[in-house]
């Protein structure tokens, strides 16, 4: 765990299923690379924390240190994800900290949030792209509907799940994951306004922390 600007910090921890048949294509394309490859690369990710003085916001939490779940107890916890499939570490969370859940929809018949998304009584809290959040986070379009990169404006900081990634030749848009019938220029192009605003981190959670000028390149 390592705090990357004041409020913000990042940790890191094995992807628990990035053996699956689902990331079998990106695991070949990394094998062939010829740099040698970072940690995201060797399937470990990575997730944040961002203290607004009164709440902690956990993006895509998975093995959160004991440090970040104290500085939880001492504040108003909660969970964003960027993607269903990210909720990782979520349930546990929730069962421990009683956190409410900010995320996009899951798909249609999917496992992603069952316990949470439609049941009675949950504190689960669906958002889409365009919407803005009640906890300081505005949510922009990613490579699919439900897989979005978000603004976190008093943080300056962009946070991006499965739309950009650093897999040890940059940040990128990674066409292996790119839906049929969306391009790379597409994906481009809805993020590109992000440039038009003071960004001064760019938070991946496949890969870590990095900056403006890594978005400016991903984005050209």
């Amino acid at each position: 765990m390592r705090e990357v600007a004041t409020g913000v910090w990042h940790w890191d921890a094995p992807h628990p299923d990035w053996a699956g048949p689902e990331n079998e294509v990106m695991r070949r394309r990394l094998a062939a690379m010829q740099a040698a490859p970072n940690e995201a690369a060797r399937g470990v990710v990575s997730s944040y924390a961002v203290d607004d003085g009164n709440r902690l916001l956990l993006f895509d939490p998975l093995a959160v240190p004991r440090g970040i779940e104290e500085l939880a107890a001492a504040r108003e916890p909660v969970v964003v994800l960027t993607c269903p499939w990210h909720e990782r570490d979520t349930r546990s969370l929730v069962e421990r900290l009683g956190a409410p859940v900010f995320t996009p929809a899951p798909d249609k018949d999917s496992p992603d949030l069952a316990w949470l998304v439609g049941t009675d009584g949950s504190d689960g809290h669906l958002y889409a792209a365009g919407g803005r959040l009640p906890v300081g986070v505005e949510a922009l379009a990613g490579k699919l509907p439900n897989d979005l990169v978000l603004w976190i404006e008093s943080r300056g900081a962009v946070i991006a799940g499965d739309t950009l990634v650093d897999f040890c030749e940059g940040l990128e848009i990674p066409v292996e994951w790119l839906p049929e019938g969306v391009t790379r220029e597409q994906v481009g192009d809805g993020l590109r306004p992000l440039l038009q605003r003071p960004v001064d981190l760019v938070l991946a959670t496949h890969g870590g922390p990095t900056d403006r000028a890594a978005l400016e390149r991903a984005l050209a």
